[in-house]
């Protein structure tokens, strides 16, 4: 399956969903709806998910020409964006994202919505760099560093807008690991195999235990936080 945005290809068993817009991989509204689309169907046919994005570039964020269009298509596309990451965070089968370079902003959120996490070896960035656009980091950001990041990191990952390279970014827990690029695939279908083959019901209902209160959290406050949004400046 491909729509120009994402492709689908089921290896195996396992979904591998890649993100390819030639560009940086942003977050538009049609690459939300196509990696949608990818989620139905890999929770029909798959045991397990990769997340891909393209050669040096897992994804920029969310789509600025959209975020400082106007205040409203802003809060569209964060909307959007949130209930998409949060489904990813919650889904049913286990994720693994196959970080395949710069990851920043929302596409440093995407890394945090896996279960696995493993990085290519190079010189890439990752990190929210919100708050260095003049843009408030929204509670969606928020509480998924306060849950995955490190507490050591934290502050410096969300106050100080701190891009970590690769190797740092395992410390401050974007990442659980890294890959040499001649071993990154082969590492991540291992692990997307690996972890298939836990019984869904049992994998599901403690995903739900785990994540359960930060998910309602997140959706809960969604609407309060974004009317006091503002887009970054341009």
């Amino acid at each position: 399956m491909s729509d120009g945005l994402v492709t689908f290809e089921l290896r195996e068993g396992v979904a591998i969903v890649q993100m390819d817009d030639g560009k940086v991989n942003a977050l538009s509204h049609d690459m939300l709806a196509a990696l949608t689309k990818a989620l139905d169907r890999a929770e029909e046919e798959a045991s397990a998910l990769v997340l891909l994005g393209r050669p040096g570039r897992f994804c920029a964020g969310f789509d600025l020409k959209t975020m400082t269009a106007s205040p409203d298509s802003a809060i569209g596309l964060l909307s959007s964006g949130c209930d998409l990451m949060m489904r990813l965070y919650g889904f049913d089968l286990p994720v693994v994202i196959a970080c395949s370079g710069h990851a920043i902003a929302g596409g440093a959120l995407l890394t945090l919505c896996g279960d696995v996490r493993i990085g290519v070896s190079g010189d890439f960035k990752i990190g929210l760099n919100e708050v260095a656009i003049q843009m408030p980091l929204p509670i969606l950001a928020i509480e998924m560093a306060r849950a995955r990041l490190s507490k050591s990191a934290l502050t410096q990952a969300t106050l100080g807008a701190t891009l970590f390279n690769t190797s740092d970014a395992v410390g401050a827990g974007y990442l659980d690991r890294v890959a040499e690029p001649e071993r990154f695939m082969s590492e991540v279908l291992q692990a997307a195999q690996s972890w298939g083959q836990y019984n869904r019901r049992a994998f599901r209902e403690s995903k739900q235990r785990l994540r359960g209160a930060t998910i309602a959290h997140i959706l809960e406050t969604l609407e309060s936080d974004l009317a006091t949004f503002r887009p970054p400046v341009k």
